[in-house]
């Protein structure tokens, strides 16, 4: 069965270039750990901010140097794309 890859990675094609058939965690994590504030809204608006946490609680349980320089600003990018999300919402 060959399963079709979501859209967005038209977009962000580079995340996985050596392996064009990485599944979506693959590269959901791979830009976790490269974190671009416009990446990371297209990846939470096209999968969802809980499967962007989830994924970033894998990372984290096992950190790396690249987990660990990426961290402040995972966590700081999370929560605004949280408060936008929420405030468009709420229109608050």
């Amino acid at each position: 069965m060959t399963v079709t890859p979501n859209p967005v990675w038209e977009r962000h094609g580079g995340l996985a270039w050596s392996n064009s058939a990485a599944d979506d965690s693959v590269r959901l994590r791979a830009a976790l750990v490269r974190p671009r504030f416009s990446r990371l809204l297209d990846l939470a608006a096209a999968f969802g901010l809980e499967r962007l946490r989830e994924e970033w609680q894998f990372l984290a349980a096992e950190p790396t140097p690249e987990v660990e320089r990426a961290r402040p600003i995972v966590e700081r990018i999370l929560g605004n794309i949280e408060k936008g999300f929420r405030h468009a919402a709420t229109g608050d």
